[in-house]
């Protein structure tokens, strides 16, 4: 699958077939989040993967009522070790750069599961001490995402995205081109500014036309007489 048709087609995924995610699948994903980019190359994520359907559940039962989580066949904890970015980049390490890292892991394993034709979503809301003490992480490793991963069961709504020109802007904060729609191939834009502007002569041609066809009817019914 082509990056750029991955990257607009992908979708959160909350429903799922009843069916096992095949474990090479499964570690090509986590394989993907490991060549992500990463604060000084520290590649400071863990990826643990859930597959035993009892841990899943309970699992969901802490992610703030999302449990339509439970049908998901596998689930993937990335977390990341802030003491050791920590000791590289000092708090801004800790606060930022750990989340940074593991962002980049992630999305890149939501497009690789829906490269390999499975489904996945991003789930950031959960208990998070409760996960820490359920799969046993140290106090300095931290989890930052819960992928649930499976065989989707749904067909998602095509993703509805505000304008380009709407949040790109040039060599500045809100600066603008005075065109930059046709910058960022935005066709559309010039063609609604161009059919405004061609409106009212249409109107106006429009209003001729339908005053040379009343005269022309008008002359017609003079003759029949």
């Amino acid at each position: 699958m082509d990056v750029l048709h991955a990257i607009k087609t992908r979708r959160s995924i909350h429903a799922y077939l009843d069916k096992a995610v095949e474990f090479d699948k499964l570690t090509a994903i986590c394989e993907a989040g490991h060549y992500a980019p990463s604060a000084g190359n520290l590649q400071d994520w863990k990826f643990i993967l859930i597959t035993e359907q009892g841990l899943r559940h309970e699992i969901s039962e802490h992610c703030m009522e999302q449990y339509w989580m439970q049908q998901a066949p596998a689930m993937i904890v990335v977390c990341n070790n802030e003491e050791r970015v920590e000791q590289r980049y000092g708090l801004r390490g800790k606060r930022l750069y750990g989340i940074q890292s593991c962002a980049a892991a992630i999305e890149n394993m939501l497009l690789t599961a829906h490269a390999l034709g499975l489904g996945a979503c991003w789930i950031g809301a959960f208990d998070e001490e409760f996960l820490m003490d359920q799969l046993g992480l140290p106090q300095d490793v931290r989890p930052q995402a819960i992928l649930t991963i499976g065989y989707a069961n749904e067909e998602p709504s095509e993703k509805e995205l505000t304008s380009l020109q709407s949040i790109v802007y040039f060599n500045g904060y809100q600066a603008r081109l005075q065109k930059p729609h046709l910058v960022l191939h935005d066709y559309s834009v010039e063609w609604e500014q161009q059919a405004k502007k061609v409106e009212p002569h249409l109107k106006k041609g429009v209003a001729k036309l339908k005053e040379g066809v009343a005269k022309l009817k008008e002359k017609m019914n003079n003759k029949n007489q």
